[in-house]
Protein backbone atom coordinates (compact mmCIF):
# COMPACT_ATOMS: atom_id res chain seq x y z
CA UNK A 1 0.00 0.00 0.00
CA UNK A 2 1.28 2.86 -1.26
CA UNK A 3 2.07 6.45 1.03
CA UNK A 4 -1.08 8.31 1.41
CA UNK A 5 1.16 11.69 0.65
CA UNK A 6 2.78 9.96 -2.23
CA UNK A 7 -0.41 9.45 -3.50
CA UNK A 8 -2.05 13.06 -2.93
CA UNK A 9 1.00 14.38 -4.64
CA UNK A 10 1.59 12.22 -7.35
CA UNK A 11 0.42 14.32 -10.07
CA UNK A 12 3.04 16.69 -8.85
CA UNK A 13 5.53 14.29 -8.95
CA UNK A 14 4.90 12.62 -12.34
CA UNK A 15 4.59 16.60 -13.75
CA UNK A 16 8.27 16.72 -12.17
CA UNK A 17 9.74 13.70 -13.91
CA UNK A 18 8.46 14.53 -17.40
CA UNK A 19 9.78 18.01 -16.53
CA UNK A 20 13.52 17.16 -15.76
CA UNK A 21 13.24 14.09 -18.92
CA UNK A 22 11.98 16.79 -21.41
CA UNK A 23 13.89 20.04 -20.00
CA UNK A 24 11.24 22.23 -21.18
CA UNK A 25 9.30 24.81 -19.33
CA UNK A 26 7.22 23.57 -16.51
CA UNK A 27 7.17 24.69 -13.11
CA UNK A 28 5.43 23.68 -9.46
CA UNK A 29 5.07 26.90 -7.73
CA UNK A 30 3.99 30.30 -9.18
CA UNK A 31 6.55 32.61 -9.52
CA UNK A 32 4.44 35.51 -9.39
CA UNK A 33 3.24 36.86 -5.60
CA UNK A 34 -0.46 36.27 -7.06
CA UNK A 35 -3.12 36.37 -4.47
CA UNK A 36 -5.16 34.02 -7.04
CA UNK A 37 -2.46 31.76 -5.68
CA UNK A 38 -1.56 32.31 -2.57
CA UNK A 39 -4.57 34.00 -0.96
CA UNK A 40 -5.76 37.39 -0.48
CA UNK A 41 -4.26 37.90 3.07
CA UNK A 42 -0.98 35.98 1.76
CA UNK A 43 0.98 39.27 1.61
CA UNK A 44 -0.48 40.75 4.63
CA UNK A 45 -0.41 37.36 6.58
CA UNK A 46 3.06 37.05 5.46
CA UNK A 47 4.39 40.36 6.79
CA UNK A 48 3.57 40.16 9.70
CA UNK A 49 4.44 36.33 10.68
CA UNK A 50 8.01 37.67 9.70
CA UNK A 51 8.03 40.92 11.76
CA UNK A 52 6.36 38.64 14.75
CA UNK A 53 10.26 36.77 14.77
CA UNK A 54 11.82 39.66 15.51
CA UNK A 55 13.24 40.26 18.32
CA UNK A 56 12.39 37.05 19.51
CA UNK A 57 13.51 33.05 20.56
CA UNK A 58 13.06 31.19 17.77
CA UNK A 59 11.41 27.69 19.41
CA UNK A 60 12.42 24.73 17.49
CA UNK A 61 12.75 22.54 20.47
CA UNK A 62 15.89 20.56 19.55
CA UNK A 63 17.95 18.53 21.34
CA UNK A 64 21.74 19.65 23.48
CA UNK A 65 20.53 23.44 23.87
CA UNK A 66 23.44 25.18 25.54
CA UNK A 67 22.22 29.11 24.67
CA UNK A 68 21.09 31.04 22.24
CA UNK A 69 22.62 33.40 19.18
CA UNK A 70 21.20 36.19 17.63
CA UNK A 71 24.65 37.58 15.02
CA UNK A 72 22.60 38.79 12.16
CA UNK A 73 22.63 42.18 10.55
CA UNK A 74 20.29 43.10 8.21
CA UNK A 75 21.53 44.83 4.67
CA UNK A 76 19.03 47.13 4.71
CA UNK A 77 19.58 48.54 8.79
CA UNK A 78 16.11 47.25 10.49
CA UNK A 79 16.88 45.38 13.78
CA UNK A 80 16.25 41.74 13.92
CA UNK A 81 17.65 40.54 16.82
CA UNK A 82 16.18 37.09 16.53
CA UNK A 83 17.62 34.77 18.90
CA UNK A 84 18.31 30.78 17.75
CA UNK A 85 19.39 27.81 20.05
CA UNK A 86 23.19 26.85 19.88
CA UNK A 87 22.47 23.07 20.70
CA UNK A 88 25.50 20.85 20.81
CA UNK A 89 26.47 19.01 17.69
CA UNK A 90 26.96 15.55 19.60
CA UNK A 91 23.69 15.26 20.45
CA UNK A 92 22.10 16.79 17.00
CA UNK A 93 24.11 14.17 15.02
CA UNK A 94 23.39 11.38 17.78
CA UNK A 95 19.66 12.58 17.27
CA UNK A 96 19.68 12.37 13.36
CA UNK A 97 21.05 9.16 13.25
CA UNK A 98 18.11 7.89 15.81
CA UNK A 99 15.43 9.59 13.37
CA UNK A 100 16.81 8.09 10.06
CA UNK A 101 15.52 4.20 10.96
CA UNK A 102 11.67 5.23 10.88
CA UNK A 103 12.88 7.69 8.24
CA UNK A 104 13.92 4.49 6.18
CA UNK A 105 10.72 2.77 7.06
CA UNK A 106 8.75 5.28 5.23
CA UNK A 107 10.37 3.87 2.10
CA UNK A 108 11.14 5.42 -0.85
CA UNK A 109 7.42 6.48 -1.71
CA UNK A 110 7.01 7.76 1.77
CA UNK A 111 9.80 9.84 1.88
CA UNK A 112 8.91 11.59 -1.93
CA UNK A 113 5.72 12.05 -0.82
CA UNK A 114 6.53 14.02 2.44
CA UNK A 115 9.40 15.72 0.91
CA UNK A 116 6.81 17.02 -1.89
CA UNK A 117 4.29 17.73 1.35
CA UNK A 118 7.22 19.75 3.33
CA UNK A 119 7.51 21.74 0.07
CA UNK A 120 3.96 22.68 -0.55
CA UNK A 121 3.99 23.62 3.19
CA UNK A 122 6.99 26.02 2.35
CA UNK A 123 5.07 27.28 -0.82
CA UNK A 124 1.95 28.47 1.51
CA UNK A 125 4.29 30.48 3.32
CA UNK A 126 6.62 31.97 0.64
CA UNK A 127 6.06 35.81 1.81
CA UNK A 128 7.49 35.27 5.25
CA UNK A 129 9.98 33.47 3.42
CA UNK A 130 10.45 36.36 1.36
CA UNK A 131 10.37 39.18 3.93
CA UNK A 132 13.17 36.69 5.18
CA UNK A 133 15.35 36.32 2.55
CA UNK A 134 14.77 39.82 1.63
CA UNK A 135 16.14 41.66 5.20
CA UNK A 136 19.14 39.32 5.75
CA UNK A 137 20.58 39.41 1.92
CA UNK A 138 19.91 42.35 0.93
CA UNK A 139 18.04 40.99 -2.41
CA UNK A 140 15.14 43.49 -3.79
CA UNK A 141 11.73 42.01 -2.64
CA UNK A 142 10.91 40.87 -6.33
CA UNK A 143 13.98 38.74 -6.40
CA UNK A 144 13.30 37.52 -2.88
CA UNK A 145 10.19 36.47 -3.59
CA UNK A 146 10.60 34.60 -6.52
CA UNK A 147 14.49 33.50 -5.85
CA UNK A 148 13.95 32.96 -1.94
CA UNK A 149 10.88 30.94 -2.50
CA UNK A 150 9.13 29.70 -5.39
CA UNK A 151 12.52 29.19 -7.27
CA UNK A 152 13.84 27.42 -4.73
CA UNK A 153 11.00 25.08 -4.10
CA UNK A 154 11.35 24.32 -7.81
CA UNK A 155 14.75 23.47 -7.06
CA UNK A 156 14.03 21.41 -4.21
CA UNK A 157 11.20 19.50 -6.23
CA UNK A 158 13.80 18.92 -8.80
CA UNK A 159 16.09 17.13 -6.74
CA UNK A 160 13.51 14.94 -5.24
CA UNK A 161 12.57 13.72 -8.51
CA UNK A 162 15.76 12.97 -9.40
CA UNK A 163 16.02 11.09 -6.16
CA UNK A 164 13.00 9.10 -6.55
CA UNK A 165 14.27 8.02 -10.32
CA UNK A 166 17.44 6.99 -9.52
CA UNK A 167 15.48 4.90 -6.31
CA UNK A 168 12.95 3.56 -8.34
CA UNK A 169 15.53 2.15 -10.69
CA UNK A 170 16.29 -0.46 -7.89
CA UNK A 171 13.88 -3.03 -7.58
CA UNK A 172 12.48 -4.07 -3.66
CA UNK A 173 13.19 -7.55 -4.66
CA UNK A 174 14.03 -10.53 -6.83
CA UNK A 175 13.90 -14.17 -7.50
CA UNK A 176 17.10 -15.26 -8.96
CA UNK A 177 17.27 -19.00 -10.72
CA UNK A 178 19.74 -20.05 -11.72
CA UNK A 179 19.67 -23.52 -14.38
CA UNK A 180 22.08 -26.60 -12.87
CA UNK A 181 21.58 -28.56 -15.92
CA UNK A 182 19.63 -32.06 -15.52
CA UNK A 183 19.89 -31.04 -11.61
CA UNK A 184 16.91 -28.79 -9.68
CA UNK A 185 17.79 -24.83 -10.06
CA UNK A 186 19.29 -22.96 -7.38
CA UNK A 187 16.71 -20.84 -6.28
CA UNK A 188 17.39 -17.25 -4.01
CA UNK A 189 14.76 -15.01 -2.64
CA UNK A 190 16.94 -11.89 -2.66
CA UNK A 191 15.43 -8.32 -1.22
CA UNK A 192 17.05 -4.71 -1.48
CA UNK A 193 16.66 -2.22 0.98
CA UNK A 194 17.67 1.65 -0.18
CA UNK A 195 19.00 3.18 2.85
CA UNK A 196 20.29 6.44 3.40
CA UNK A 197 24.46 7.14 3.68
CA UNK A 198 23.88 9.01 7.07
CA UNK A 199 23.97 12.57 8.31
CA UNK A 200 24.31 14.74 5.40
CA UNK A 201 25.19 18.73 6.30
CA UNK A 202 23.91 21.90 4.10
CA UNK A 203 26.21 24.74 4.77
CA UNK A 204 24.11 27.76 3.58
CA UNK A 205 25.56 30.93 2.06
CA UNK A 206 24.86 34.42 2.86
CA UNK A 207 23.24 35.90 -0.80
CA UNK A 208 20.43 32.87 -1.69
CA UNK A 209 19.75 31.05 1.80
CA UNK A 210 17.16 28.94 0.05
CA UNK A 211 17.79 28.89 -3.50
CA UNK A 212 21.55 27.10 -3.04
CA UNK A 213 19.96 25.05 -0.21
CA UNK A 214 16.82 23.31 -1.04
CA UNK A 215 18.91 21.09 -3.44
CA UNK A 216 21.30 19.17 -1.35
CA UNK A 217 18.48 19.29 1.57
CA UNK A 218 16.16 17.84 -0.25
CA UNK A 219 18.30 15.68 -2.27
CA UNK A 220 19.72 13.99 1.51
CA UNK A 221 16.45 13.88 2.96
CA UNK A 222 14.51 12.27 -0.17
CA UNK A 223 17.24 9.32 0.24
CA UNK A 224 16.86 8.63 3.52
CA UNK A 225 19.32 10.54 5.06
CA UNK A 226 19.55 12.96 8.57
CA UNK A 227 20.08 16.51 7.89
CA UNK A 228 22.04 19.26 9.98
CA UNK A 229 21.48 22.45 8.18
CA UNK A 230 24.38 25.07 9.16
CA UNK A 231 22.85 28.45 7.50
CA UNK A 232 25.87 31.33 6.82
CA UNK A 233 25.63 33.53 10.69
CA UNK A 234 24.20 36.64 8.49
CA UNK A 235 21.42 34.42 6.75
CA UNK A 236 19.96 32.35 9.42
CA UNK A 237 16.08 33.30 9.31
CA UNK A 238 15.16 32.03 6.31
CA UNK A 239 17.16 28.53 6.98
CA UNK A 240 15.26 28.09 10.64
CA UNK A 241 12.10 29.41 8.95
CA UNK A 242 12.85 26.56 6.68
CA UNK A 243 13.92 23.73 9.43
CA UNK A 244 10.43 24.33 11.49
CA UNK A 245 8.03 23.82 8.29
CA UNK A 246 9.88 20.55 7.92
CA UNK A 247 10.49 19.51 11.94
CA UNK A 248 6.19 20.12 11.51
CA UNK A 249 5.68 18.10 8.70
CA UNK A 250 7.32 14.79 10.02
CA UNK A 251 5.73 15.46 13.51
CA UNK A 252 2.42 15.45 12.35
CA UNK A 253 3.36 12.25 10.02
CA UNK A 254 4.84 10.34 13.16
CA UNK A 255 8.37 11.23 11.45
CA UNK A 256 10.90 11.89 14.22
CA UNK A 257 11.66 15.71 13.91
CA UNK A 258 15.32 15.54 14.64
CA UNK A 259 15.60 14.52 11.61
CA UNK A 260 16.17 17.83 10.20
CA UNK A 261 17.64 20.40 12.88
CA UNK A 262 19.65 23.87 12.46
CA UNK A 263 22.91 24.14 13.55
CA UNK A 264 24.04 27.88 14.95
CA UNK A 265 27.55 27.39 15.82
CA UNK A 266 29.35 30.28 18.67
CA UNK A 267 32.04 29.50 17.04
CA UNK A 268 33.90 28.55 13.70
CA UNK A 269 35.54 25.39 15.12
CA UNK A 270 32.28 24.09 16.16
CA UNK A 271 31.66 24.07 12.40
CA UNK A 272 34.89 22.08 11.46
CA UNK A 273 34.26 19.43 14.04
CA UNK A 274 30.68 18.86 12.54
CA UNK A 275 31.18 18.98 8.70
CA UNK A 276 34.52 16.58 10.12
CA UNK A 277 32.29 14.00 12.23
CA UNK A 278 32.78 10.34 11.28
CA UNK A 279 28.81 10.29 11.19
CA UNK A 280 28.56 13.03 8.35
CA UNK A 281 28.52 11.04 5.25
CA UNK A 282 27.61 14.24 2.65
CA UNK A 283 28.08 18.19 2.65
CA UNK A 284 26.81 20.53 0.50
CA UNK A 285 28.17 24.01 0.47
CA UNK A 286 27.79 27.40 -1.61
CA UNK A 287 30.83 30.05 -0.92
CA UNK A 288 33.87 31.05 -1.15
CA UNK A 289 36.89 29.15 -2.31
CA UNK A 290 38.88 29.17 1.05
CA UNK A 291 36.69 27.07 2.96
CA UNK A 292 35.14 25.11 0.02
CA UNK A 293 38.80 23.99 -0.59
CA UNK A 294 39.10 22.96 3.40
CA UNK A 295 36.21 20.79 3.48
CA UNK A 296 36.90 18.63 -0.18
CA UNK A 297 40.64 18.56 1.49
CA UNK A 298 39.52 17.44 4.93
CA UNK A 299 36.05 15.88 4.81
CA UNK A 300 37.52 12.79 3.88
CA UNK A 301 34.96 10.78 5.16
CA UNK A 302 31.83 12.64 3.34
CA UNK A 303 30.87 13.35 -0.19
CA UNK A 304 31.35 16.93 -0.87
CA UNK A 305 29.14 18.99 -3.35
CA UNK A 306 30.79 22.19 -3.78
CA UNK A 307 29.92 25.47 -5.27
CA UNK A 308 32.39 28.01 -5.29
CA UNK A 309 34.09 31.14 -6.56
CA UNK A 310 34.34 31.56 -10.42
CA UNK A 311 34.77 34.37 -12.85
CA UNK A 312 31.53 34.52 -15.39
CA UNK A 313 32.58 35.92 -19.03
CA UNK A 314 30.93 36.83 -22.15
CA UNK A 315 33.00 37.23 -25.75
CA UNK A 316 31.13 39.96 -27.64
CA UNK A 317 32.36 39.34 -31.28
CA UNK A 318 29.33 41.22 -33.26
CA UNK A 319 25.45 41.63 -33.12
CA UNK A 320 22.55 42.45 -34.91
CA UNK A 321 21.05 44.06 -32.09
CA UNK A 322 22.82 46.60 -30.23
CA UNK A 323 20.95 48.21 -28.39
CA UNK A 324 19.13 44.93 -27.07
CA UNK A 325 22.17 43.33 -26.30
CA UNK A 326 23.50 46.84 -24.01
CA UNK A 327 19.81 46.67 -22.45
CA UNK A 328 20.49 42.68 -21.53
CA UNK A 329 23.99 43.17 -20.39
CA UNK A 330 23.13 46.72 -17.86
CA UNK A 331 20.36 44.06 -16.67
CA UNK A 332 22.61 41.44 -15.71
CA UNK A 333 24.96 43.45 -14.65
CA UNK A 334 22.94 45.48 -12.03
CA UNK A 335 20.65 42.57 -10.85
CA UNK A 336 21.61 42.40 -7.07
CA UNK A 337 24.15 43.96 -7.23
CA UNK A 338 26.43 41.38 -9.15
CA UNK A 339 26.12 39.46 -5.58
CA UNK A 340 25.08 36.59 -7.40
CA UNK A 341 27.21 33.51 -8.34
CA UNK A 342 26.43 33.73 -12.02
CA UNK A 343 26.89 37.35 -12.55
CA UNK A 344 29.14 38.27 -15.58
CA UNK A 345 32.28 39.97 -14.66
CA UNK A 346 34.64 39.72 -17.51
CA UNK A 347 33.25 40.97 -20.99
CA UNK A 348 35.82 39.99 -23.89
CA UNK A 349 35.74 42.78 -26.53
CA UNK A 350 38.40 42.83 -29.61
CA UNK A 351 40.59 45.72 -29.61
CA UNK A 352 39.44 46.61 -32.99
CA UNK A 353 35.78 46.44 -31.95
CA UNK A 354 32.75 45.16 -33.16
CA UNK A 355 30.06 44.91 -35.98
CA UNK A 356 26.67 46.26 -35.54
CA UNK A 357 23.53 46.96 -37.46
CA UNK A 358 24.20 50.31 -36.51
CA UNK A 359 27.60 49.82 -38.16
CA UNK A 360 30.90 49.44 -37.08
CA UNK A 361 31.53 49.94 -32.92
CA UNK A 362 35.45 50.95 -31.62
CA UNK A 363 36.34 49.17 -28.59
CA UNK A 364 35.87 52.43 -27.06
CA UNK A 365 32.54 53.17 -28.49
CA UNK A 366 31.44 49.99 -26.58
CA UNK A 367 32.47 50.69 -22.95
CA UNK A 368 30.94 54.42 -23.21
CA UNK A 369 27.23 52.64 -25.03
CA UNK A 370 27.79 49.59 -22.09
CA UNK A 371 28.35 52.78 -19.18
CA UNK A 372 25.94 54.75 -20.65
CA UNK A 373 23.15 52.12 -21.02
CA UNK A 374 23.61 50.81 -17.26
CA UNK A 375 23.36 54.25 -16.00
CA UNK A 376 19.74 54.72 -18.21
CA UNK A 377 18.98 51.50 -16.67
CA UNK A 378 19.43 52.81 -13.35
CA UNK A 379 18.45 56.10 -13.85
CA UNK A 380 14.59 56.03 -11.50
CA UNK A 381 15.73 55.39 -8.08
CA UNK A 382 12.70 53.46 -7.64
CA UNK A 383 13.93 51.21 -10.26
CA UNK A 384 17.38 51.05 -9.07
CA UNK A 385 16.48 50.23 -5.71
CA UNK A 386 14.37 47.57 -6.38
CA UNK A 387 16.80 45.89 -8.84
CA UNK A 388 20.54 46.33 -6.78
CA UNK A 389 18.95 45.35 -3.46
CA UNK A 390 21.50 46.39 -0.92
CA UNK A 391 24.73 45.28 -0.27
CA UNK A 392 25.40 42.06 1.96
CA UNK A 393 28.65 42.37 3.33
CA UNK A 394 31.42 45.11 4.47
CA UNK A 395 33.53 42.80 2.46
CA UNK A 396 31.78 43.54 -1.18
CA UNK A 397 31.94 47.81 0.00
CA UNK A 398 35.50 47.41 0.28
CA UNK A 399 35.51 45.61 -3.19
CA UNK A 400 34.24 48.28 -4.75
CA UNK A 401 36.20 51.07 -2.90
CA UNK A 402 39.24 48.89 -4.51
CA UNK A 403 37.49 49.18 -8.17
CA UNK A 404 36.29 52.60 -7.85
CA UNK A 405 40.19 53.32 -7.20
CA UNK A 406 41.31 52.35 -10.73
CA UNK A 407 43.85 50.29 -9.25
CA UNK A 408 42.40 47.40 -11.20
CA UNK A 409 41.75 49.16 -14.57
CA UNK A 410 40.23 52.37 -16.04
CA UNK A 411 37.02 53.57 -14.25
CA UNK A 412 35.13 53.65 -17.46
CA UNK A 413 31.78 54.34 -14.70
CA UNK A 414 32.33 55.06 -11.00
CA UNK A 415 30.41 53.20 -8.39
CA UNK A 416 27.68 55.65 -7.03
CA UNK A 417 25.67 54.99 -3.47
CA UNK A 418 21.76 55.66 -3.47
CA UNK A 419 19.33 56.58 -1.29
CA UNK A 420 17.05 53.81 -0.41
CA UNK A 421 13.75 55.93 1.12
CA UNK A 422 12.34 53.32 2.54
CA UNK A 423 15.60 51.57 4.07
CA UNK A 424 17.69 55.04 4.92
CA UNK A 425 20.47 52.73 6.70
CA UNK A 426 20.53 50.26 3.47
CA UNK A 427 24.05 50.57 1.57
CA UNK A 428 22.88 50.77 -1.94
CA UNK A 429 25.47 50.54 -4.50
CA UNK A 430 25.20 51.09 -8.75
CA UNK A 431 27.73 49.25 -10.36
CA UNK A 432 31.36 49.99 -11.62
CA UNK A 433 32.24 49.31 -14.64
CA UNK A 434 36.23 49.14 -15.83
CA UNK A 435 38.53 48.29 -18.86
CA UNK A 436 41.54 46.71 -18.93
CA UNK A 437 43.75 44.83 -21.28
CA UNK A 438 43.94 40.93 -22.22
CA UNK A 439 47.45 41.06 -20.14
CA UNK A 440 45.86 42.61 -16.81
CA UNK A 441 45.32 39.33 -15.88
CA UNK A 442 45.56 40.09 -12.14
CA UNK A 443 43.10 42.56 -12.14
CA UNK A 444 39.91 40.24 -13.76
CA UNK A 445 41.28 36.63 -13.80
CA UNK A 446 39.82 36.41 -10.04
CA UNK A 447 36.22 36.83 -8.42
CA UNK A 448 35.70 40.23 -7.25
CA UNK A 449 32.30 39.22 -6.10
CA UNK A 450 29.60 42.38 -6.19
CA UNK A 451 29.03 45.13 -8.65
CA UNK A 452 32.33 44.74 -10.51
CA UNK A 453 32.77 43.75 -14.05
CA UNK A 454 35.68 44.32 -16.57
CA UNK A 455 35.42 45.64 -20.33
CA UNK A 456 38.68 43.01 -21.59
CA UNK A 457 40.09 44.23 -24.51
CA UNK A 458 41.54 41.38 -26.58
CA UNK A 459 44.00 41.13 -29.99
CA UNK A 460 40.67 39.53 -31.26
CA UNK A 461 37.97 37.17 -31.06
CA UNK A 462 39.46 34.33 -31.55
CA UNK A 463 41.97 35.30 -28.31
CA UNK A 464 39.09 35.91 -26.66
CA UNK A 465 37.48 32.64 -27.44
CA UNK A 466 41.02 31.07 -26.21
CA UNK A 467 41.30 33.33 -23.21
CA UNK A 468 37.63 32.40 -22.22
CA UNK A 469 38.43 29.03 -21.90
CA UNK A 470 41.31 29.40 -20.46
CA UNK A 471 39.91 31.51 -17.46
CA UNK A 472 36.71 28.28 -16.80
CA UNK A 473 39.42 25.97 -17.23
CA UNK A 474 41.70 27.42 -14.50
CA UNK A 475 39.39 29.64 -12.55
CA UNK A 476 35.70 28.29 -13.06
CA UNK A 477 32.90 29.47 -14.30
CA UNK A 478 29.01 29.07 -14.00
CA UNK A 479 27.51 30.81 -17.00
CA UNK A 480 29.72 31.80 -20.20
CA UNK A 481 28.01 34.39 -22.85
CA UNK A 482 28.74 35.08 -26.66
CA UNK A 483 27.45 37.41 -28.80
CA UNK A 484 27.95 37.17 -32.65
CA UNK A 485 26.34 37.37 -36.08
CA UNK A 486 29.04 34.75 -37.34
CA UNK A 487 28.51 30.59 -37.28
CA UNK A 488 31.80 30.37 -37.32
CA UNK A 489 32.43 31.98 -33.53
CA UNK A 490 29.33 30.43 -32.07
CA UNK A 491 30.75 27.16 -33.13
CA UNK A 492 33.86 28.25 -32.09
CA UNK A 493 32.84 29.62 -28.53
CA UNK A 494 30.43 26.10 -28.34
CA UNK A 495 33.37 23.80 -28.89
CA UNK A 496 35.57 26.01 -26.02
CA UNK A 497 32.31 25.44 -23.20
CA UNK A 498 32.54 21.79 -24.01
CA UNK A 499 36.00 21.55 -23.65
CA UNK A 500 36.09 24.17 -20.60
CA UNK A 501 32.67 22.38 -19.19
CA UNK A 502 30.50 25.44 -18.60
CA UNK A 503 27.27 26.44 -19.40
CA UNK A 504 26.91 28.86 -22.82
CA UNK A 505 23.69 31.55 -23.82
CA UNK A 506 24.05 32.65 -27.05
CA UNK A 507 22.87 36.11 -27.83
CA UNK A 508 20.92 37.20 -25.38
CA UNK A 509 18.96 40.47 -26.42
CA UNK A 510 15.38 39.80 -24.56
CA UNK A 511 13.75 38.62 -21.33
CA UNK A 512 16.34 36.31 -20.74
CA UNK A 513 19.73 36.67 -18.41
CA UNK A 514 22.93 35.05 -18.21
CA UNK A 515 22.50 34.88 -14.99
CA UNK A 516 19.28 33.30 -14.82
CA UNK A 517 18.29 29.29 -14.04
CA UNK A 518 15.66 27.76 -14.56
CA UNK A 519 14.96 24.64 -12.64
CA UNK A 520 14.04 21.62 -14.11
CA UNK A 521 15.54 22.76 -17.42
CA UNK A 522 18.96 24.72 -16.93
CA UNK A 523 21.25 22.61 -15.55
CA UNK A 524 23.44 24.91 -12.91
CA UNK A 525 26.51 24.29 -12.63
CA UNK A 526 28.00 21.43 -14.65
CA UNK A 527 30.63 19.79 -11.87
CA UNK A 528 33.44 19.94 -14.74
CA UNK A 529 35.52 23.42 -13.87
CA UNK A 530 36.65 24.46 -10.63
CA UNK A 531 33.55 26.77 -10.20
CA UNK A 532 31.60 23.60 -8.99
CA UNK A 533 32.23 20.04 -8.25
CA UNK A 534 28.69 18.97 -8.86
CA UNK A 535 25.10 20.15 -11.03
CA UNK A 536 21.67 21.09 -9.68
CA UNK A 537 20.64 18.76 -10.65
CA UNK A 538 21.68 15.87 -12.28
CA UNK A 539 21.57 11.72 -11.52
CA UNK A 540 24.97 12.54 -9.83
CA UNK A 541 23.48 14.83 -7.50
CA UNK A 542 21.65 12.47 -5.85
CA UNK A 543 23.02 8.95 -6.49
CA UNK A 544 25.75 9.07 -4.45
CA UNK A 545 23.84 9.85 -1.46
CA UNK A 546 21.82 6.57 -0.80
CA UNK A 547 23.12 3.03 -1.02
CA UNK A 548 21.69 -0.31 -1.30
CA UNK A 549 21.70 -3.08 1.06
CA UNK A 550 21.01 -6.62 -0.12
CA UNK A 551 19.66 -9.83 1.89
CA UNK A 552 18.82 -13.31 0.35
CA UNK A 553 18.14 -16.75 1.11
CA UNK A 554 17.37 -19.95 -0.83
CA UNK A 555 13.82 -20.64 -1.60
Amino acid sequence: MTHPLFEKHRAKLDAALNAIHTRGYWAAYNEMPSPKTYGETAADDGKKAFEAQLGQQFELNQPGITGWLAPEKSPYGIELNVRYPVCDIEALIAAGQAAMLGWQTAGVEGRTGLCIEMLDRLNAQSFELAHAVMMTTGQGWMMAFQAGSPHAQDRGLEAVAYAYREQKFVPAEATWEKPQGKNPPLVMKKHFEIVGRGVAVVVGCATFPTWNTYPGLFAALATGNAVIVKPHDNAILPAAITVRTLRAVLSENGIDPNLVTLCVPDKRETTQALVTHPAVKSVDFTGGNAFGQWLIDHCRQAQVYAELAGVNNIVIDSTDAYKPMLRNLAFTLSLYSGQMCTTSQALFVPAGGIDTEDGHKSYDEVCADLARALEGFLAKPEVACAVLGAIQSADTLSRIALADSGKLGKVLLASKKLDNPDFPKAEVRTPVLLACDAADESAYMEERFGPISFIVRCADTASAVALSERLVGTHGALTVGVYSTKPEVIEAMTAATWAAKVALSINLTGGVFVNQSSAFSDYHGTGGNPAANASYADSAFVANRFRVVQRRYHV
